[in-house]
This record gives structure tokens, C-alpha cells and sequence, in this order.
């Protein structure tokens, strides 16, 4: 059976693939071609399968596109779970858990973990769609805030723009504010038991201030905290133990306790009666716990919004109009609205909208919001601008080449998302310990109650009683599962407004053990901007050459090909047509100009070919390569008949990186696919002892995975196509911004600038998030370790001290939002 399903979300001919695979790996079903123009999916089935069950599939592939019958106009609740850029959604409606429990899973609707009980946390949104307009003239309509062009009047969201985020930050302050009104008169009623002349026993007896006791906590338990109960039981039924469950046992058993007490007072023993003969009753710790408790949720609250403080900021760089040049007049157009090829003006003190190239005009552009660099870039016609940067002092005009989800601010913003919800493989050991941690606790606290039972002094049961709760309460298994994934959220962050992206979590710690960097030469420790010096030929003319070998270079996307054929053009050569064309990776391109076979590359393409070269010509290449130049040799039907050079400036910042990462003991390597004389003549201008010339992709690979078989941790950073293979094999692979997309695509961290101080930063970067990482587990491990003895009454024998079940509760509750806060220290770490 064939169905055809609409489908949204998809934008490149990547999401078609991703789609295809993902969806075929079902066993039901036969064959999947999906439809990109159409935005459609045709699936081939042997057994019929649900819209919810394909929906799931994509998702738990991480694909967040939208599937649907085909012709639907409606989509379903459940299926508007989508965080493609492109897509248009209300509301941000993805919700994760902070602790990341179940790794990068998403929820389409607001709630609490189900695994560990936290508050689930919105993902900001990834575009904007809010359109705003004037209280007083509603047919005013535009795309940003700002004032009505009629009245003057502030214009305001024409739907709600109030994240989850903050509707849960709001509805805990409420909840707060009711709990801390009534808890507070509880806990003064209780204390002024402990008077030496209690006043209030004299306005009215005490089992009536018992009853307001009761009546004042009820509102607390079964209304502002009754969340924290309800966590608990599903903690205990799905058997995922966490904070929650220990709170809600501790307070629990206190509650039902001082009930018990004061409709039963008969039958506890004497120990828990007081003078008057009535049952001591702790609605005041339960009260006044579980407010301490919701008091740390709305800090927890408010501190992780700025831990996501960066996408926020990401995000605002993104303007949401743009001038559209239509027929010599200007039209200012919704962001939404441009396409590509547009022509669009940019005037000075403005975002540039998309990504394009500068058609007409020149400007300065500050790209610090991307490349962490301060000083403005010089611009001119011919020059790429990317979303999110500001202009200068001129106006432009540019024509768009990248939209929507294309566009680079898009990408590093969607990757950051990515990136701070992954689980980096130090968090294992707090999953691992979290694990045991809360039927741990359990045990303690009831072996905490048999010791005082029956050797504590009396009255042995109340002692029992308070310290085996003080144990449930202070302890904190949260703080250890915060511990990780703030930091990586606040590093992975730190890192996107630095020009550092981050694919993964794991790449982050890696980077801090990293003791071999391997490095390609062209565009990643040179300019990657080749031009051509001169064509030498040994018989007849250069512009012969030049013809042929920018005919055959106009098929190539290599760099060095680019310099051949902008050289022809600047000489107004006219190219030819090419048959047979053909890349030989590593190596060099061949095909037939004019009826002659014509082959330019490296010696090892004219071996290949088996092309004979005088002597002459080696002599003169040898000269031109010890000067750093990398040459091309030029065969006309298997003879070596000319060379062309190509110079490629070395990056300023290349020899003061390469120092700095030498000096923190990584040891840099560079293999290059480029001449011994060219790579010894570049390692000598950067005092590179070692280097590998003549390499090809596989033998890049190779070195690779022999340095780890050595036991070394390496990252690879290079720009090109012929990267690809070494930088999926590093342990780190780092890619030039200014390369290619499948380098970028093939690296867990991509430099936007394309410069190796850049992998400097990423170093101090790691090492700054792993030091805080284990600040905060040092902290949570520590603060376990001695709280719960302490709780459990251990310094009672030489001390007399014990640990109130309210002061655990304020101890534990400030636990996890130090965790945070430290966490968020990271945002002023220099890089």
C-alpha cells in the first residue's frame, strides 16, 4: 500500500535524506521518497502505520519535522513538536529537562520531568513571528515593536509573547507569596512553645492553635506544594527516586504525623506528649520546609533563564524587517518575506537580514555578535555579509544568497540549542551515582531512627523521628544532576558569542584533553585566498597554458582552482569547454581541452598519469616551492609542458596561536597535501619542527588513527572537502568557518572566523567549563557527604548539636541554585 503524507519542515536536500533514513528503517515499511519542492512524503508500506507512529519515529531520529494526511490544514497538538528554524510555530512549545535525564528528549508541553521530577524548561524560541500593533488603531500593523505612526502610542503584541518560562517563574513567585504568609505564623506559633512564658496559651488553649496549625498548612500541602507530592508518587511508582521523593516522604510523614496526633492523641506514647499531656505536633516543619523547598524552585527558575542567556541574545541579533529593492524603490518587507536572489539595501546603523554578497556599495561591518572580534571589517563589492551583523556608516545594496534556516546567525544559533542539551560523558559518573543516591538516603534515615530509638536519650522516639526526617530533607540529589549540564550550557553559549560552536557536549570536555593538534595547511594556517603569480611554460606561449588550465579549473570547486580561473579573468581569457572532467582527490583534475589531454596537479598526479618531466622543469619547481609557493605542474598529452605558481599568504595569528597551544603541552602537527619543499619552507616561517607533506585524505586518516592507537587524544583542524575524512576520525574535529560545509559538516567545533587562535579559545574554553564542572560536583558530592551525617544527628556525642529539619530544608534547597550560580561564573571566564 502507498500513502502520501504532507510534511514540514524540511528545507534542504540534507532533511530529505534524514528523512528517508529515518523513516526506513521501519521493518512495515518498503520505500520512502520524499519531495522537497512539494513538501511531501511517499511511503510504501506492507502493513498500515499511524500518523503518530511516523511522527515519533522523526522525532526520536531528532528530526523535528511536522508529518500530517495530506491536504490537512489542521495539525494536532502533539505534532506542532518542531524547532526547524524555518518553520513558524506560536510559542516556543519544546520543553526539556535540565538535568537532562533522558539525554536530549524533548516534551511538546509544559510539566515536570517524569524521570526525575524537575520543572521541565522551554527552549527559547528560534525565530520570531510576534507582529505588533497600536491599541488605538488596530489597523496598524508591523513586525518589530515600537510607536503607532498615528498616535504615538507604544505598540504592543497583537498575541501573548510570554514564554512557559516565565508563566512557571510567575506562578511559582504567587505560590510562593501564599506559602510564606501562612508558613510564617505557623512557625511563630510553634516557636513560642519553646518560651519560658508562652503568651499564647492565655488567649486561647493550646489544642486551638494545634487546629490553626492544621488549617494553615492544608492550603500549603494541597495547593502551592502539592506538585512536590505529586512528583513524588510518580517517582516512586515509575521507580525513578529523586529530590522529590525524599521530600515528599520527609514532609509527608511530619503532616500525617501532627494529624494523627491531634485527632489521636491517645494512641502515641508519653515520650511524644508534652507537659499538658498533648502530642507535639511539626505542621510547622512542614509547613516551613516545603516553603523552603518552593523557595528553591523559584531561584532554580529564575537562574536558569540566564543560563540560556546566550541563545537569547543570539536570537536578538535577528532583525525582523529588511528594504527590499523592487524596481529601483525600496519596500520594507517582514524578514519572512525575503527569498533568494533578492536585492535588498542596508543602511548604515542597520542588522544585515540575511546572508548575502554586497552587490553595490561598501561599508564596515562589526561582526564581534559572531566572530568575538571587536574591530570592524572592511567591506567592499564582491565581499560576503552574514545575518545579524551591523553596518557601519554607508548604506549597500546586497543581494541575498542564504534565508531562513540557511543563514549562518540561524545555524549558530540551532547548534548552541543542540548543544547545550547534550550529555557530556563526565556526567555518567553523577547518572551513575544518582542512581543508588536516593535508596541510599532511604536506608540511612531509617537506620538513623532504630539508632536513636533505641540509644538516643529520651525522649529517644521524638529524637528518632526529627533526625531521620532532617536526613530525608537535606539530602540533594539534584545538585549532582545540575552539576553537568549547566555548565555545558553556559560554556557551549560562552563559546557561540566567542565564534566558537560546539556541536556536542562531548567535544567540549575532550578538548580539554587534547595532546596533538593536527593541522591541514591551505585556509587553515594560511589565508585559504590563493592567487596565481605566474604560468611558466617551456614551449610556446603562457596564455595558451593559461587558457587550458582555466578551462579545466572552471569545473573545480578547490581553492587553488578558483585562483586559476580569477586569474584568467583579470588576463580576459576565454574559456573553453572541457569533456571527460575529472577530480582526482589529493591530487589534481584532468580533462580534454580542445582535443588534448590536459592534466594539472601535483607530482604524484603526473606518476599517476605517467607523464614525462624534464629536468629543466623539476629544477625551476624546486626553486618556486622552496620559496613556500605551491606549484602545479601543467601535462599536455602525458607531457609536463609548464607549472603554474600560487602564492597563499600565511595567517597573521597562525604563528602566536601555534605557540600558545604548544605552550599548554599540545603538540601541533600539520599534514598538507602540498610539496616537501612548500610545507618545509611554511613549517620553518612557523617554527614547526613537525610536518607531513604529500598527503592524501588517507593518508591523513591513517596518521590519525595511528596517534591513537598511541593513546593520544588528537583534534584536526582543517577547511576542505579532502578534510572531511581526517576530522571525523579525530577525537575532535575542528572546522575553518571559512571552509566548506561538508568540513564544517564532518567537526564537533567550527571556528566562524576560521582562525586558529580560535582553537586557543576553545581550549581555554573547555578547560574553564571542566573546571567548573568539577567545582560543582565537588561541591554537591561534599555537601552530601557531610550533610546526611550530620542530619543523622553524628555530632550529637561530642557536640550536643543537631541538625533541624528546617535547616536542612534551607541547606538543601540552596544547594542546587549554587550549583547554577556557579555555573553561570563561566559567563565572565576570558577566553
Amino acid at each position: 500500500m502507498k500513502h502520501t503524507y504532507h510534511i514540514s519542515g524540511m528545507t534542504c536536500s540534507g532533511c530529505k535524506n534524514n528523512v528517508e533514513s529515518a523513516l526506513g528503517n521501519l521493518k512495515e515499511i518498503t520505500k520512502v521518497t520524499a519531495d522537497l519542492k512539494k513538501g511531501e512524503v511517499v511511503i510504501e508500506m506492507s502493513s498500515h502505520i499511524s500518523i503518530e507512529k511516523l511522527q515519533e519515529t522523526l522525532l526520536k531520529a531528532g528530526l523535528h519535522y511536522t508529518i500530517s494526511n495530506a491536504g490537512e490544514t489542521k495539525v494536532s497538538q502533539n505534532n506542532q513538536k518542531s524547532n526547524h528554524l524555518n518553520q513558524p510555530k506560536e510559542g516556543n512549545g519544546i520543553f526539556y529537562c535540565p538535568m537532562q535525564c533522558e539525554g536530549d528528549k524533548t516534551y511538546d508541553k509544559h510539566g515536570s520531568c517524569p524521570k526525575c521530577g524537575m520543572d521541565l524548561v522551554e527552549q527559547p524560541k528560534l525565530i520570531q513571528t510576534t507582529k505588533y500593533t497600536c491599541p488605538m488603531h488596530p489597523e496598524v500593523i508591523q513586525n518589530a515593536p515600537g510607536s503607532c505612526p498615528k498616535c504615538g502610542m507604544d505598540l504592543v503584541p497583537m498575541e501573548p509573547d510570554e514564554s512557559e518560562e516565565l508563566k512557571t517563574y510567575k506562578s511559582l513567585a504567587k505560590k510562593m507569596k501564599i506559602s510564606a504568609f501562612l508558613a510564617i505564623p505557623v512557625l511563630i506559633i510553634s516557636m513560642s512553645m519553646h518560651l519560658p512564658s508562652n503568651p499564647l496559651p492565655k488567649l486561647m488553649p493550646q489544642l486551638y492553635w494545634d487546629w490553626l496549625q492544621l488549617f494553615l498548612t492544608i492550603p500549603i500541602v494541597f495547593y502551592t506544594c502539592w506538585m512536590f507530592f505529586e512528583r513524588a508518587y510518580k517517582s516512586i511508582i515509575t521507580w525513578n527516586l529523586n529530590m522529590f521523593t525524599l521530600v515528599g516522604i520527609g514532609t509527608g510523614a511530619a503532616f500525617l504525623f501532627s494529624i494523627v496526633g491531634l485527632l489521636f492523641p491517645e494512641v502515641f506514647p508519653s515520650e511524644f506528649k508534652g507537659a499538658s499531656g498533648d502530642v507535639n505536633m511539626y505542621f510547622e516543619a512542614t509547613a516551613v520546609i516545603l516553603t523552603l523547598v518552593l523557595l528553591g524552585q523559584l531561584l532554580e527558575a529564575k537562574a536558569h533563564s540566564q543560563t540560556s542567556g546566550a541563545i537569547k541574545e543570539l536570537l536578538k541579533l535577528a532583525p525582523s524587517e529588511a528594504t527590499l529593492v523592487v524596481d529601483g524603490e525600496d519596500k520594507v518587507v517582514a524578514i519572512h518575506a525575503i527569498k533568494k536572489d533578492d536585492i535588498l539595501r542596508v543602511k548604515p546603523g542597520e542588522k544585515i537580514p540575511v546572508d548575502g554578497v554586497i552587490s553595490e556599495g561598501s561599508s564596515s561591518i562589526d561582526e564581534s555578535m559572531i566572530t568575538g572580534e571587536p574591530i570592524p571589517v572592511d567591506k567592499k563589492e564582491g565581499d560576503t555579509v552574514s545575518s545579524g551583523t551591523i553596518n557601519g556608516t554607508k548604506s549597500f545594496v546586497m543581494k541575498a544568497l542564504k534565508v531562513g534556516s540557511e543563514t549562518l546567525l540561524a545555524q549558530i544559533i540551532q547548534m548552541v540549542s543542540d548543544a547545550s542539551r547534550s550529555r557530556a560523558p563526565i556526567q555518567k559518573l553523577a547518572d551513575t551515582i544518582s542512581k543508588y543516591f536516593v535508596p541510599i538516603v532511604v536506608l540511612i534515615s531509617i537506620i538513623t531512627f532504630i539508632i536513636w530509638a533505641n540509644f538516643g536519650p529520651d525522649p529517644a522516639l521524638v529524637y528518632a523521628f526529627v533526625n531521620a526526617v532532617a536526613v530525608l530533607i537535606i539530602a540533594c540529589p539534584c545538585a549532582l544532576g545540575l552539576a553537568t549540564p549547566m555548565s555545558v550550557m553556559v560554556g557551549v553559549g560562552k563559546g557561540a558569542q566567542n565564534g566558537i560552536l560546539i556541536k556536542n557536549a562531548e567535544a567540549l570536555e575532550l578538548m580539554n584533553k587534547v595532546n596533538v593538534l593536527i593541522t591541514d595547511k591551505t585556509g587553515t594556517l594560511t589565508e585559504g585566498k590563493p592567487s596565481v603569480e605566474k604560468v611558466v611554460a617551456l614551449e610556446g606561449t603562457s596564455e595558451e597554458l593559461l587558457q587550458q588550465i582555466a578551462s579545466l579549473n572552471q569545473y573545480s570547486e578547490h581553492p587553488l582552482a578558483q585562483a586559476v580561473v580569477d586569474y584568467a579573468k583579470t588576463t580576459k581569457t576565454k574559456l573553453s569547454r572541457v569533456n571527460d572532467f575529472k577530480t582526482i582527490t589529493g591530487m589534481g583534475v584532468m580533462g580534454t581541452v580542445a582535443n588534448n589531454k590536459v592534466a594539472l596537479g601535483n607530482e604524484k598526479l603526473m606518476v599517476k598519469i605517467k607523464t614525462s618531466i624534464s629536468n629543466d622543469l623539476k629544477t625551476k619547481i624546486i626553486e618556486e616551492q622552496k620559496l613556500g609557493k605551491t606549484v602545479s605542474y601543467i601535462a599536455i598529452n602525458q607531457v609536463a609542458v609548464g607549472f603554474v605558481t600560487i602564492s597563499d599568504a600565511i595567517k597573521k595569528t597562525s604563528k602566536e596561536a601555534i605557540k600558545s597551544l604548544m605552550d599548554k603541552g599540545v603538540d601541533v602537527m600539520m599534514l598538507t597535501g602540498d610539496n616537501e619543499n612548500t610545507a618545509k619552507a611554511v613549517a620553518d616561517k612557523l617554527h614547526l619542527s613537525n610536518f607531513k607533506a604529500s598527503c592524501l585524505p588517507e593518508d591523513k586518516l591513517q596518521f590519525i588513527k595511528k596517534l591513537q592507537a598511541e593513546g593520544k587524544i588528537v583534534a584536526m583542524a582543517g577547511d576542505g572537502i579532502n578534510d572531511a575524512p581526517a576530522l571525523a576520525q579525530a577525537n575532535v574535529g575542528i572546522a575553518m568557518g571559512t571552509g566548506t560545509d561538508v568540513a564544517i559538516e564532518s567537526a564537533e567545533i567550527t571556528l566562524v572566523k576560521g582562525d586558529l587562535k580560535g582553537i586557543v579559545k576553545a581550549k581555554n574554553l573547555s578547560h574553564g567549563v571542566m573546571k567548573n564542572i568539577k567545582q560543582n560536583l565537588f561541591f554537591s558530592f561534599a555537601y552530601n557527604v557531610l550533610g546526611v551525617p550530620i542530619a543523622a544527628g553524628l555530632l550529637f556525642p561530642f557536640f550536643g548539636i543537631l541538625l533541624s529539619p528546617i535547616i536542612a530544608a534551607l541547606a538543601m534547597s540552596f544547594s542546587s541554585v549554587s550549583v547554577i550560580v556557579n555555573s553561570l561564573r563561566l559567563r565572565k571566564t576570558k577566553l
